[in-house]
């Protein structure tokens, strides 16, 4: 009645749960880089350098100097927010492979001690 109960759950309740906890995982991992947040600020500056907005320096080279300043704030931005975008692509994907195979496994883990004892009564060795 043990065994019975346990492949119950295992096939039906157990898979249920799995592939909520899994999705929960993917939610997560999509929170945790925000990929949809990084997509809107994509070119907005990383780190704001506002050296020289307060009026030091005037005409063309105090103007230059600001557009330099956020260019380069700007294209670190870019830089960063593209390899977080990348790094969180590259977790999701491999969390998305590694769910799938464990879902393909999943019916047959309670079969392995009944194939282990089959390949030892064989005296099959690897």
């Amino acid at each position: 009645m043990l065994a019975v109960s346990f492949l119950q759950w295992w096939y039906f309740r157990g898979w249920a749960i799995y592939f909520r906890g899994f999705m929960a995982k993917m939610r997560n991992l999509a929170d945790f880089f925000s990929i949809g947040l990084l997509l809107k600020t994509l070119f907005q500056p990383f780190r704001q350098i506002s050296a020289n907005e307060d009026g030091k320096k005037g005409g063309l080279e105090g103007a230059m100097v600001v557009f330099t300043d956020k260019l380069v704030a700007r294209v670190i931005g870019f830089i960063v927010r593209v390899a977080i975008i990348i790094a969180g692509i590259i977790a999701m994907t491999l969390q998305l492979v590694m769910g799938l195979a464990l879902a393909i496994l999943w019916p047959c883990i309670p079969l392995l001690p009944v194939a282990g004892i089959i390949v030892s009564m064989t005296g099959i060795t690897f």
